[in-house]
């Protein structure tokens, strides 16, 4: 039996979950845990550096972390 899986973290749904909050919204979903193979949180999608810098990163860079984290998940999806 497998385990439920959850959407993908996307700005999209990111955008959608803040509203109206100005800038760019953090990828963070509580489920903060690291992967310590891929040197990444399992939910979010961030490495430690991404996620420290956050909060002192202009919006262009959090927008490139955003490309990152969906590409991330992208290259850990199941094949056919």
């Amino acid at each position: 039996m497998s385990l439920p899986t959850r959407p993908p973290v996307t700005l999209q749904a990111a955008r959608a979950k803040a509203g109206i909050a100005p800038g760019v919204p953090s990828p963070c979903i509580s489920v903060c845990e690291m992967d310590e193979a891929k040197l990444s949180c399992k939910g979010c999608f961030r490495t430690l550096a991404e996620i420290s810098q956050w909060s002192r990163m202009g919006d262009a860079e959090k927008l490139v972390v955003w490309q990152q984290i969906e590409a991330r998940q992208v290259s850990l999806a199941p094949g056919p």
